[in-house]
This record gives C-alpha cells, structure tokens and sequence, in this order.
C-alpha cells in the first residue's frame, strides 16, 4: 500500500484516524501499532514476521544494554545486537549483490554456480533497522531509557507515515511524545496540508516527470539534448519523489500528534556538497554522522584520517541505498567531493562564490546519474551523451515520446525549486513550549493566521487536493522512488 493509491486515502487512512481517535488516549500505541502491521502486511504478510523479530530483538537487547552499559558485559551485549540488526540487512539487502559479485569474478552467474533462486528485498528494511540500531546505540550511551513499554517501542518500529521511506527516526526524539502528546484542531489541519502537498509533489509533478527521466535512462546512446533531458528530469523526479512522501510522513505524524525531523531544506539552493547534505535527506545525514562518522573518529583525528572516514561514511551511506556497484560510486562521488571541499576549505568560502550554485547543482547531477542509472555501462553511455559523444540530433521517433506535458510539468519543477526558499516563514509556537517547522512549501500553520489569509490558504488547498485525487485516478499504480531502498 502506498500513500498515493485509493486503497490508503479512501480506505486505510480513514479507517484508521477513526479508530485511533476513538481509543483512550493509554492504549493509542497499541492502534498504532495494530494499524502499522496492516498497512506492511498489505504488501506481503511474510515480511511482518521479519519486522517483528526485529522488534523484539532491539526491545530484549536495549533492556539488557541498559542494565549492563557501565559494565563490560554492555559493550559485548550492543555488539551482539548490532551484529544481528545488521545480518538481517545483510542477507535480504546484499546476499544476492555478492553472490552476483563473485559469480562475476569467476566469469559466470549466479545459474553458473548453481544458485537459482533469489531473496525478495523486504520494503523499507533499511529504514526500521536503522532506527532499531540507533536505539541500541542511544540506550548504550545512556541517551534513551531502555525501560520503553514494548507497545510503544513496537509502534516506535512500525510507525506507519515514516515505515517504508523516512525519515529516519530515533528512539529518544519520540519516547516523550510516545508518553504524552497533545491533539488539537490545529496539529491536525497542519498535518493535513502537509499531507495534500506532498501528494501533489508526488503525483502532479514526480509522476509527471518520470517518463523523461525513463525515456533516456532505456535509450542505448543518448544524444546530447535527451541525456541533459533525462538528467535534469531524474534530479527533478527524485526530489519532489522523496521530499512528497517525507511532506506525506510528518504530516501524517502531525494528524497524530508527532513531531517528526524535517528530511529536506531547499537542497537545490546548496553552494557546496557540505551545504547540499546539510539540506538532504536530513535523517540520513544525522544518522550517519552520529552511528558512523563520529565512532570512526569524525574529524578529530588526522586530517587524512578525516578524509577517510568522510569517503569511508559516504561510500557505506551509498551502499545503504542499495546493493549495486552504481550506488558505490554514487556514494564515493559525494564522499571525494566532500573531503576536497574541506581539504581546499571550499565548503567555507562557496557562499561568497556566485558560480559555487551552479557548480554544486552540476556535481549533484552527475551523481544522480550514477544513482539513477540500472549499471555502471548505462551510466556512462548517459555522461557520453552529456558530452555529446552520443550527437546532438536524437532519432525522431525518440524525441516524439516527449509530450508537450511533460516538459511544462519540469518548467513548473524548475520553477518551483527556485521559488521554493521564498515560501520559508518562521517557527511558530504551539502553545506548550515547542516548535514546529513550517515548511518550504508553506503548508503548515494555517491555523491561526487572519481569516482572508487562511481561507485563500484553505481554498488553495483544497483545489489542490481536488487536481491531486483527479490526476491520480487517471495514471497508473505508481510507487515511491526510495521503496526499493
């Protein structure tokens, strides 16, 4: 089930508001809970075996963590933990890539050595068994209480909105909020308007640049004018893709009475790599720091050491994505430019620099390329016809695949990108100490403004939601980008 199908909006969704404001307020993890398994079960029930070991695996180990962190036993004990959250990423996520690997080095396949069978990726693996890591970690450190009810920890795990693609969350951001958290009108509309724009951020304008992105990507030798096309489409597609189903997510919590890190600022306004990881992807980029660069020494070591362990987090956060040489690369692009950056001191000065934008949106989109690309051949077929190796004139009958739709769908991304860092406004208090972020895409906070304002907001919202279910009765099933992460 995705978030962008008729079965969640019109049917599981519903449903499940319902029921979990119909429930006492002590026993809602439990609907959460019961609710989240319906929704992964809706794709495969097997699978749910698999998120529920886990579960309870990172539940029995953090209590033991924390009843023996001050003591040696603590260290071997999160070892063990760690060790088996990653064994189940490395058999369901990697098993097939090395099998494919060393097959590749003995001059066959995987037939050839008499495998003929291959392991499902189960949806959003990667995701709960980060957040089950980072709980272990948290609990060791003494920065989460290892004395969660298993229902709310079991919720924690399975929370439905971040579930299958982020944000990443962790433990001690949330057990507050899992003990006590406030409901309101208010909290709900601005999870609903969250929710309506990243719906239209994924189906009006990610959906409609797909196949810009796709008619490139399958041509054999692009030219130079589909080559920058299909570029320039993917890195449009994938973000408004991902930053949609994050908008969805927080929103989604808000109508529940989460807070949620925010996941993507304005990425595309970056003046360096540092600056573009600062801004994408947020609870990657915090999770890696914290679990892995920091372990590794950080930047309080060498200076070659820090460049190692930069390239070393970025080539493993490229491996995360997923197991293919092309994600490898991918994450050792980022993870060079990054140490170049802080070894030239690039990272400090690019602000005062007006190409430095340019620049940075140029190495983004030759990563993209690699990122997006089926094999590392493909990828560079797509940098060939970039340089415009491949010609400049395309077939005709390719350039009649590109409607008229499609191209002003990217004009309006463009333009939207570019518009986006306009809509910021500031934080606003929601009357008991905290903050929510209203977003880049101006959806939050609609309670509260003067009455012309919020009803023009209201009305805005309302005809987009109205184009947004209109256009995705039309298209077919079509799922998030990072599902396959």
């Amino acid at each position: 089930m995705v978030f962008s199908s008729e079965s969640f909006l019109f049917l599981f969704l519903p449903v499940f508001l319902a029921a979990y404001y119909l429930t006492p307020n002590r026993f809602r993890s439990a609907t959460i809970l019961a609710g989240s398994y319906v929704f992964y079960a809706w794709w495969r029930v097997d699978f749910l075996g698999l998120l529920i070991l886990t579960t309870l695996w990172a539940f029995v180990f953090g209590r033991w963590i924390g009843r023996y962190r001050e003591r040696p036993a603590g260290k071997v004990l999160l070892a063990i933990a760690v060790a088996g959250c990653l064994s189940v990423l490395g058999v369901f996520k990697y098993l097939n890539f090395f099998i494919d690997s060393f097959a590749a080095l003995l001059g066959t396949d995987a037939g050839g050595l008499g495998i003929h069978w291959r392991l499902i990726l189960p949806i959003g693996i990667s995701f709960y068994v980060f957040q089950s890591i980072s709980y272990l970690v948290d609990v060791y450190r003494g920065d989460a209480r290892p004395d969660a009810r298993l229902i709310d920890f079991a919720a924690f795990i399975a929370l439905f909105p971040q579930l299958i693609a982020g944000p990443i969350l962790r433990y001690k951001d949330l057990e507050d909020q899992f003990r006590a958290r406030k409901h309101s009108v208010e909290l709900f509309c601005d999870g609903m308007a969250r929710f309506i724009v990243g719906l239209a951020k994924k189906v009006l304008l990610a959906d409609a640049i797909a196949p810009l992105a796709d008619l490139a990507f399958s041509t054999p030798e692009p030219d130079l004018w589909l080559a920058w096309l299909g570029a320039g489409a993917y890195m449009m597609q994938l973000y408004f893709d991902f930053s949609g189903y994050s908008s969805m997510a927080i929103g989604l919590g808000l109508m529940m009475g989460f807070r949620f890190i925010e996941n993507f600022e304005t990425p595309y306004v970056s003046r360096s790599i540092t600056e573009f990881w600062r801004r994408w992807h947020i609870s990657l980029s915090v999770w890696l720091r914290d679990y892995l660069y920091i372990p590794l020494g950080g930047n309080r070591a060498s200076t070659l050491r820090t460049y190692l362990n930069l390239m070393t987090v970025m080539t493993l956060g490229g491996l995360w994505h997923g197991a293919n040489w092309t994600f490898v690369l991918w994450g050792l692009w980022h993870g060079s430019i990054l140490a170049t950056e802080r070894a030239t001191g690039f990272h400090k000065s690019s602000a005062s620099r007006w190409w430095s934008l340019p620049l940075t949106l140029f190495l983004v989109l030759i990563g993209w390329v690699m990122f997006r690309a089926e094999g590392v051949g493909n990828a560079f077929a797509i940098y060939a016809g970039l340089g415009g190796f491949n010609g400049i004139a395309t077939d005709p009958e390719v350039w009649f695949a590109v409607t008229t739709e499609s191209i002003s769908i990217l004009l309006i991304a463009i333009a939207v990108c570019i518009a986006e860092p306009y809509f910021r406004t500031p934080h606003r208090d929601t009357g008991h100490g905290e903050m929510v972020a209203v977003g880049a895409d101006g959806s939050a906070g609609i309670v509260g403004l003067t009455l012309t304002r919020q009803a023009l907001i209201s009305l805005g919202l309302t005809l987009l939601a109205a184009a947004t279910i209109s256009k995705l009765a039309e298209q077919s099933f079509s799922p998030f980008l990072y599902f396959q992460f």
